[in-house]
This record gives C-alpha cells, sequence and structure tokens, in this order.
C-alpha cells in the first residue's frame, strides 16, 4: 500500500529529524530519496569531519543567519543544540566542543553522526526507499494529496520537501527541490553558492598556493566601499583564495558579484600591530641588519613561501642591502603588510559550494509550522528554504531544527496559519 500519513521528499538530516518526528507522535512515514544512500551529503560535511551544531544561544545564534534569522526562531525554540546532541549521544557519539562554540563527533568522522541518525529512524520504524526520483507532488485545489516517483503515485496528506539546495550536486542536492516547489505556485529567490572559496586576479595567489596564513584580517570593499571584514585564517590556491573567513566572507563576494559591482581583497598580514608599531619595528629591523640583504628582515615577518613573491611586489631589488632601503621604500613595505591586496574576478561554482543561498522566501511559508502558505499540506525543511549561515555549525541546525518542527506539525492539527 501506498497510503502514508506523511511523505518526506529527501533523506538530509532536515529529511531524517523530520521523520523521526512523524513517527514519534505514531505516524506512519515514507522518506523517498533519489539517490541509493541515505544522507550522502552529511557524510562529506565539514570536510568529512562533520561540524554538527554550535553553542551560542538562540539570540545570538540568528545574527548569523542570512537574510531573516528571526523567521527560525520557532524552530530553534522547539528543536535546538542541546536536542540534538542529546540524540547522538543516546547512540553513543561522543561530542567535543572545539572554539568558536562548534561541536564536533570527537572522531572527527561524520560517519558517526549518520549511522547515529539513521539508526533513530530505524527503530523508529521510518520507511526510507532509496532510488525514488520525485517528480512532481499531487495536488488538487491548492490541497496536498501526495506525490509520483518513478512513475508511481504515493499518497499522504502532508509532504515535507527537504531535497536540500544546489551545492555539491554530486550528493544529490542539484536544485531539483525548486522546481517541484515551483510547479504548484511557490516562487524561487535565485540561488547563488554560498560559503565558497574566490578567484582572483593575476598569478599572485597561485604562486602562494598551498599556503595558510594564520592571524590576519580580510576585509572586503565593493565600489571602494568597506562591506565586511573577518580575521583569522585563509589560505591561498591555484586559482585565488580560501580558508574560514574567506568562506565566511563569501556570501557578500558572490552577492556583490552578481550585482556586477567592483569586489576588492585587502589582508591586512600584521594586523596586531598599529602603522606607527610596524613601522618602529621595519626601522628596527633594517637597522639590525644594515649590512644583510633586505629578504633577512622578512623572516622574521612572513612565511618563507611568501618573501620572494612579496619583494616580487615591491619592486624593490632583492639583492639590496638593509641599510641602503630608503624611506619611501620603506613605507611601501609597510603599506604592502598592511594592505596584501587582490582584485576579486568569480566565485567558485556550487560543486565546491559548501551552502546554498537563495531558496523558497520565508514570506511564503509558516515560520511556526514551516507549512507552506499557498499550498495546504506541504512543509518545507532545511537548505531549499531561503535561510543560511556563516560556517561554524550552524547550517545543520538550520536543517535539524526545520525538519524536526515540520514534522511536529504535520502531526498536530493547524487550523490557521499565521506569521
Amino acid at each position: 500500500m501506498n497510503n502514508f500519513d506523511v511523505i518526506v521528499i529527501g533523506s538530509g538530516p532536515a529529511g531524517m529529524l523530520a521523520a523521526g518526528r512523524v513517527a514519534e507522535l505514531g505516524g506512519k512515514v515514507l522518506i523517498l530519496e533519489k539517490m541509493r544512500q541515505e544522507a550522502r551529503k552529511l557524510m562529506i560535511t565539514g570536510k568529512g569531519r562533520c561540524n554538527i551544531t554550535n553553542d551560542k544561544p538562540i539570540d545570538e545564534f540568528i545574527k548569523y543567519v542570512y537574510p531573516q534569522g528571526r523567521f527560525l526562531r520557532n524552530a530553534f525554540h522547539a528543536y535546538y543544540s542541546q536536542d540534538i546532541l542529546a540524540l547522538l549521544q543516546k547512540y553513543g557519539v561522543e561530542v567535543s566542543l572545539s572554539r568558536g562554540g562548534r561541536y564536533f563527533p570527537t572522531s572527527y568522522k561524520a560517519m558517526d553522526v549518520v549511522n547515529a541518525i539513521l539508526q533513530h529512524i530505524r527503530d523508529l520504524k521510518v520507511e526510507v526507499r532509496c532510488g525514488h526520483k520525485v517528480e512532481k507532488l499531487i495536488v488538487e485545489d491548492n490541497i496536498i494529496k501526495g506525490v509520483r516517483a518513478n512513475n508511481e503515485d504515493f499518497f499522504a496528506p502532508k509532504i515535507i520537501l527537504a531535497t536540500g539546495g544546489k551545492s555539491y550536486p554530486a550528493t544529490g542536492s542539484n536544485g531539483e527541490g525548486y522546481e517541484i516547489a515551483r510547479q504548484v505556485g511557490h516562487t524561487v529567490v535565485k540561488t547563488r553558492p554560498s560559503l565558497v572559496a574566490i578567484e582572483t586576479e593575476g598569478d599572485t595567489a597561485q604562486k602562494l598556493e598551498g599556503l595558510n596564513l594564520k592571524n590576519v584580517l580580510a576585509t572586503i570593499w565593493v565600489n571602494g566601499k568597506k562591506i565586511g571584514e573577518q580575521f583569522g585564517e585563509m589560505a591561498f590556491k591555484h586559482f585565488g583564495v580560501g580558508g574560514p573567513i574567506i568562506i565566511t566572507l563569501s556570501r557578500k563576494i558572490v552577492d556583490a558579484l552578481h550585482q556586477k559591482n567592483v569586489v576588492d581583497l585587502q589582508v591586512d598580514l600584521k594586523p596586531a600591530l598599529s602603522d606607527q608599531k610596524l613601522d618602529n619595528r621595519l626601522l628596527r629591523e633594517l637597522n639590525q641588519n644594515g649590512r644583510k640583504k633586505l629578504e633577512t628582515i622578512f623572516k622574521a615577518l612572513l612565511p618563507q613561501k611568501m618573501i620572494p613573491v612579496f619583494i616580487d611586489l615591491l619592486g624593490i631589488d632583492p639583492e639590496k642591502l638593509c641599510h641602503q632601503v630608503t624611506s619611501k621604500e620603506r613605507k611601501q613595505i609597510l603599506r604592502l603588510l598592511k594592505n596584501f591586496s587582490f582584485k576579486i574576478s568569480r566565485h567558485r561554482s556550487f560543486k565546491e559550494a559548501i551552502i546554498t543561498a537563495g531558496g523558497i522566501p520565508t514570506k511564503e511559508i509558516s515560520q511556526k509550522t514551516m507549512e507552506s502558505k499557498i499550498v495546504s499540506g506541504l512543509y518545507f525543511a532545511g537548505e531549499i528554504i531561503d535561510v543560511d549561515a556563516k560556517t561554524g555549525g550552524f547550517n545543520l541546525q538550520i536543517a535539524y531544527s526545520t525538519g524536526w518542527l515540520a514534522g511536529d506539525s504535520c502531526m498536530k492539527r493547524q487550523d490557521i496559519l499565521s506569521s
């Protein structure tokens, strides 16, 4: 029989938490997953280490969510970080708190998280059918009746669309959920890669490929106006830049690029030192190493790999002795240490993006229930919704919370859609 109380489309963290909650409340639930294995994307999240969630309180957490973190307040109050951690610990997953309030499995193995959530839904007798691609929703008079998958009809009065976004399409999240929602009257906010590496002009980044910089300050300028900055670690790639602080800034960069703006990246290599203090240090280093080559002073200031590239950008003869460096040249060194700059050309694709920005607009979804305001009985959960956040476990928590709330709402009478 293909009749269920709830059908969940997608077996990511949002879909599995949704199905689990339905089953906990006594509902007969089916997960339809087009891939041949559940939770493919969750397996690779955090480079296979899985940053489970973050310990920040709700009011602080929602500040890291775009474009409207307040939309998630009900979902977070219903199911939050302590709830997912308790679930994982129930199934033997030890967790550790890392810097920035980030929780990881102590094993640093995403598969431990996947296996725990899978065991959770198996214990609740959730039926999962992999290799089932949903083609469309069955809707009559704007009321959900079921879905069609693999040319077969499955019936349920409640459907939860948890198909993910477009990032890492090889795992199954290739944006098909947006089209399914469009077919029944929903709109889609333009989707863009988010939390993604950035390409730069010139060959400077290529020369520095493989180098990681710590404790630097990255600032983004759009049409000459500062729009954001991040302190921490970044990395050079053959195509440009990546690493935690670049990834965090990437949402603003991507949006600026899509608006055809001029975008520049400025890296302060010595943010702990003011211009005056750094100039004093340079003067001291030059005086103490007067008869040595200029590159000598950079050994205490820069990673070895960066020194020849830095000197080349300065345009100063590397054979020059320190006591021969003029005041003007010292100021050039100071400027480059405080303003190591790149012109940004483009961003990397969805294939490399951690998350998708855009999706089903929150104005079309009830924040109290995750139910569609357009189609009765249709619910949304996870990355398909137009909410995304910075790195640090925030996006996975959005998936758990919206999934759980959608599942909970499906099993409880909702006469009036509000908010």
